[in-house]
């Protein structure tokens, strides 16, 4: 009998567990299809889409999504109409309120009405696939984790999809990566604290133009377009900016605004979060044609943030242009970055500045421009919240965006402070805060990812190109005749005042934004001499461009390695070589403390750790004891040098940081290597020792007395977790749906952007979230990988396939041609009228 039981409880389970698993083989009937569509699916559940029309081949797209990843489509909808409470209850309130103070879903439902008809159609006809998969489904046919939130007493219905909930995921990704926002906030926040301005400045250096070269290194603008081969001095008049700010009282006065916002929402600019892309052209290749990589680096999240899928119309033609392979969003049609038949592009975040925050005169339900008091536009909305009251919202905004200040903090406490330091009289009016954000305008971004989808040559790719406007992106691109090139795409403010870096004041018409950069003026160059382009979230451009992006780059640590790393290749270079140059971990940024560490000396077991760096080749894999044993070194150096940061605003370590202590080994004497704890006044090398001394014991207590013994990948671990159910707290639940552990080679601010942040400790907090190298010369030789899988259900087997792929560095090869497609299938579904 206990057998009996045993079995029948092993047979429930498992269908409790596999219900919501996808049909990938045989014929399902879907209506609305004009002809039959096949769904190839290869070993690890990757699909290639065949379709006769574009509207057929969306919908099975819409479809295919539906099937793997739902939930996680489902979640993004709430996140970006500000939902969350529906599913998971009060505790998401303070985020919905933000969210839909900052209106994306607003924003998104303008722009459906601007798009393009012909796009309008492929997100109808998306939404019309997804909508098939949920039909007479219940939730938890659809997904486990319905299942699970189920027990919490959440009466939940899916909704029907809707195409603007896939518009609206597009303004997440914009938020995700809107700049330098986190930058601004950081110095407000010392400024606070009471640190001079030439501290901050000391903690924000300028970018090393001399030392990491620029994306673009020559080119201005020149009679209104930008001339990569120009080297006259540039047109001044033009420039975007007239430095100036308010006096430094008026910017302790910000604090407590930004920091409301930021502890609802989350400031971006982490330092960990960037990218790399580059392309090489054919003069430098084994196969005469050129070789595109990229790999984006986001925070981990299960299942990743990118679905891998093709999309091919059976005959291409003007009527169905499609031909496309790559990395798409779950809940969004078409392909992100990729490529088609005669071209390849890649993206990383250009992180311009495109929000700036406004002081406003708030006097009831008026605001203050000039001498004239506007009306402030006003909508309540209602919160519905899962078992709990509904909660209404009022949203306030003035002509430069939502009062963010609504949302955070006693606003009567942030206008007296804003009164007393502003120094103005303001006859009983208040201060509040609001967003001017380039997102926030309607655009027509999603008309470009199907023009990019079916672009043929660069003059096609840039037409796509001025069309992506949020968020602002460098585009790397090749095509098969041979050609490379890169384009700054995106809405970038021009401001009349100000140079976007602390809060202005609003009622002074001369801060206001006076338009955006022209695309034409945009940074652009084609076939450079030197047969490559790399970006890496490094400087844009120089001193030349008469037009301010921003101030905030990454400081060029990991773009100088890969444009080292090619122009010293031995001989022509591979999709290997570019693959290798991807998993690439030499930290250059240890060097000057290396040579100030080699002069001093140790005793006992200090003397063994420290010997662990002798000859070391910087690089960082896995099961490295000088790995481990330097970046306990690093952290604990920052941590102790600069105590006088405050709470909340400690080094995270990364390129800036990495940079800002190379200038202070040159100077023994700095006053930021002053230990604040102790009477004495530290030096450099005080510093250096005192660091030595902490790793050892920090490393005997984690790891092993010996030192030889230390691991890199002991500390810096990778656990991907599920972005709702991953951090229940509750044990049993994380198991389910949370990746195992692994360890991580790679490290903050290194080609193998493995980020961590070493205020909190040396887990992994952002990652390539996949990897692609593009051969021009033959598609099927082609590689790419994703950090999970392509599967959103847990349990199924293409849930976390990927994960120990990449984290071996290992990559899948990404089949183009359907014959050799077809040899390495899994699964055929057919999805018929």
């Amino acid at each position: 009998m206990l057998c009996v039981l045993v079995v029948v409880l092993s047979m429930t389970t498992a269908w409790f567990l596999r219900r919501s698993f996808p049909q990938v083989h045989g014929d399902i009937k879907l209506p609305g299809l004009e002809a039959s569509v096949d769904v190839v699916r290869d070993i690890w559940g990757v699909p290639q889409i065949y379709a006769d029309s574009s509207t057929d081949l969306f919908m099975a797209q819409g479809y295919v999504h539906a099937q793997d990843r739902f939930f996680e489509m489902d979640f993004r909808r709430h996140v970006t109409s500000g939902r969350l409470s529906e599913m998971f209850g009060e505790s998401q309130v303070e985020t919905d309120a933000s969210i839909r103070t900052m209106g994306w879903r607003v924003t998104a439902e303008k722009e459906w009405n601007i798009l393009d008809a012909t796009t309008r159609d492929y997100f109808t006809a998306y939404a019309a696939g997804v909508n098939a998969y949920l039909a007479d489904k219940s939730p938890g046919e659809v997904s486990l984790e319905y299942a699970m939130l189920s027990v919490t007493g959440l009466d939940y219905e899916i909704e029907e999809w809707d195409p603007v909930d896939s518009l609206a995921w597009l303004k997440a990704m914009a938020w995700d990566l809107r700049g330098n926002y986190g930058d601004e906030l950081s110095r407000a926040s010392l400024a606070a604290s009471g640190m001079t301005t030439e501290a901050i400045a000391q903690l924000y250096p300028d970018y090393p133009t001399d030392w990491h070269t620029p994306i673009v290194p020559e080119g201005t603008v020149v009679d209104g377009v930008f001339d990569a081969d120009a080297d006259a001095e540039p047109d001044k008049s033009i420039s975007a900016t007239e430095t100036s700010v308010l006096a430094e009282d008026a910017l302790l006065a910000t604090l407590d605004a930004t920091s409301a916002v930021n502890a609802v929402i989350g400031a971006g600019g982490a330092d960990g979060i960037g990218s790399n892309s580059w392309v090489v052209s054919g003069d430098l290749t084994e196969t005469g044609k050129p070789i595109l990589a990229n790999d984006p680096h986001l925070g981990p999240a299960m299942p990743s943030v990118w679905y891998q899928a093709g999309l091919h119309c059976t005959d291409v033609s003007t009527e169905c242009p499609f031909d496309v392979a790559g990395f798409s969003f779950a809940g969004v049609p078409g392909v992100m970055i990729g490529h088609n038949g005669q071209i390849a592009w890649g993206f990383t975040n250009l992180g311009p500045d495109v929000t700036d925050f406004y002081y406003e005169r708030i006097d009831g339900d008026k605001y203050l421009v000039e001498d004239e008091w506007l009306d402030l536009a006003i909508r309540e909305e209602t919160i519905e919240v899962a078992n709990g009251d509904p909660v209404t919202i009022t949203i306030r905004e003035t002509q430069h965006g939502p009062l963010m200040s609504d949302r955070g903090g006693d606003p009567a406490a942030l206008a007296a402070d804003a009164s007393d330091n502003l120094g103005i009289v303001n006859g009983g009016s208040k201060y509040g805060l609001a967003l001017r954000w380039t997102a926030l305008d309607p655009g027509r971004t999603a008309d470009a990812i199907f023009a990019l989808n079916k672009a043929s040559n660069f003059t096609e790719f840039k037409a796509a190109a001025a069309l992506f406007e949020v968020p602002a992106q460098n585009l790397v691109y090749a095509d098969v005749d041979g050609n490379i090139a890169y384009q700054s795409p995106g809405r970038i403010p021009i401001r009349g005042k100000g140079d976007g870096t602390v809060p202005v004041p609003g009622w002074d018409p001369d801060y206001d934004w006076t338009g955006y950069i022209p695309f034409e003026e945009l940074p652009v160059v084609e076939n450079p001499d030197e047969g490559f382009i790399v970006t890496a979230n490094n400087e844009v451009i120089g001193d030349q461009y008469p037009y301010l992006l921003t101030n905030d780059w990454a400081y060029g640590y990991r773009s100088q390695r890969i444009r080292d790393m090619i122009s010293e290749a031995d001989g022509k270079i591979s999709v290997d070589d570019m693959h290798a140059m991807q998993l690439d971990s030499a930290n250059e940024g240890a060097e000057p403390i290396l040579d100030a560490l080699s002069a001093l000396s140790f005793t006992g077991v200090e003397k063994t750790a420290v010997g662990l760096l002798d000859g070391w080749d910087l690089q960082q894999p896995a099961d490295s004891a000088p790995a481990a044993f330097y970046n306990s070194l690093w952290r604990n150096l920052l941590l102790k040098t600069f105590d006088e940061m405050p709470e909340g605003r400690e080094p995270g370590g990364g390129e800036r940081w990495a940079y800002i202590v190379s200038g202070m080994m040159n100077e023994p004497d700095d006053p930021w290597w002053d230990d604040l704890s102790t009477s004495a006044v530290e030096t450099r090398d005080d510093m250096l020792k005192v660091a030595v001394t902490d790793a050892v014991a920090e490393l005997t207590e984690l790891l092993d007395k010996d030192p030889n013994a230390w691991e890199w990948g002991d500390l810096h671990t990778l656990t991907v977790t599920h972005q709702t159910l991953g951090t229940s707290g509750i044990g049993f639940v994380e198991w389910m749906f949370n990746a195992d552990t692994v360890a991580a080679p790679g490290g903050d601010g290194l080609v193998n952007a493995t980020g961590w942040n070493a205020a909190v400790g040396y887990e992994v907090d952002a990652v390539p979230s996949m990897r692609m190298v593009v051969d021009m010369s033959d598609f099927d030789n082609s590689l790419w990988i994703n950090l999970t899988g392509a599967s959103g259900h847990a349990f199924q087997a293409h849930y976390a396939d990927q994960l120990p792929l990449w984290r071996d560095g290992k990559m899948l090869p990404m089949l183009w041609t359907k014959e050799k497609f077809a040899s390495d299938s899994a699964a055929l579904l057919r999805l018929v009228p």
